[in-house]
């Protein structure tokens, strides 16, 4: 299945890959979709996570198999199925899934975000929910899969230890970030690093309300400082909250930071034709924090 469609930057749109596992249904960015492969023999791994069926080595590159339905407590079957190789947060992971149903192209505004009933104290692993004719297709959130199994894979918040001790409360940073932990650990990581003064949202409409807010209240270049913005979020992604930034001649001299999983190849052109100021992956937050005293320094 050819999974390499692109899709026009910053039109708020997605392609999701729909697979199963057992009679569930479920979804995956087709931004972080390598390839799609045949079952083929894996080797175990001594001492790994019980969600970790082995490695295997397609064209001489070593990939770690994860089995999809041990880490939601699905039963086990017999089924071969199919490897859904993947890419993202720098990192080549296959998931073992039954089959794969085909590619959707659905608008962020369709995708339903989970209440607090299905997020819980510990966060979940759906992003959100699609209903598509007589089914529900829950999005897998992939890289809290993977962190929960190899947490250093996770943000490297040691990395702001490591800095001194400073204040830039004059900054006002506004973040754009759907999944609830990871909000909390960026927030975190920068008030250590001395950047207190922060306006979060849950995703880039609620973020594009602030700045409409702002814009309405006067010049808002005097109380916005710097956007920081995920990809992947519900009613508005990341690339159409950047594209809005940079279209309007008021806001386009604000720099717009990328942090997301998905920064790729491909993914990286979309958010400079954009005209994102820079992009990282998630696990660089010391270089998140690098990348705004960049900024901030050079405005």
């Amino acid at each position: 299945m050819d999974t390499n469609i692109l899709l026009e930057s910053g039109t708020n749109e997605l392609e999701v890959l729909e697979f199963t596992l057992g009679d569930n249904h479920y979804g995956i960015n087709v931004a972080k979709i390598r390839e799609i492969l045949q079952y083929m023999p894996v080797t175990p791994v001594p001492n790994t996570h019980p969600s970790v069926e082995g490695i295997f080595m397609p064209r001489d590159t070593m990939i770690t198999v994860i089995n999809l339905k041990n880490c939601l407590n699905l039963p086990q079957t017999d089924e071969k199925g199919l490897f859904i190789i993947t890419n993202f947060n720098k990192l080549n992971v296959a998931f073992h899934v039954d089959q794969v149903i085909g590619i959707h192209r659905v608008s962020w505004e369709n995708i339903i975000k989970p209440d607090e009933t299905l997020t819980g104290e510990h966060g979940s692993t759906a992003t959100g929910v699609i209903k598509m004719d007589d089914r529900l297709i829950v999005i897998l959130d992939f890289e809290a899969i993977v962190a929960s199994i190899s947490p250093q894979t996770g943000l490297r918040v040691n990395d702001i230890d490591e800095m001194e001790a400073r204040d830039r409360s004059d900054a006002t940073i506004l973040i754009a970030e759907d999944s609830a932990l990871l909000s909390k650990l960026i927030t975190e990581c920068l008030k250590k690093s001395g950047y207190t003064n922060l306006i979060v949202e849950e995703n880039g409409q609620e973020a594009w309300d602030v700045i409409e807010a702002m814009q309405a209240k006067g010049d808002i270049t005097k109380h916005l400082d710097c956007i920081i913005t995920d990809i992947e979020m519900p009613l508005m992604d990341g690339h159409r909250l950047t594209k809005l930034v940079k279209s309007d001649a008021e806001l386009r001299n604000i720099p717009v930071i990328i942090f997301s999983s998905l920064v790729n190849e491909e993914m990286r052109k979309k958010g400079e034709q954009l005209g994102a100021d820079a992009q990282l992956t998630k696990p660089e937050i010391g270089k998140l924090v690098e990348a705004i005293d960049k900024l901030l320094d050079k405005a």
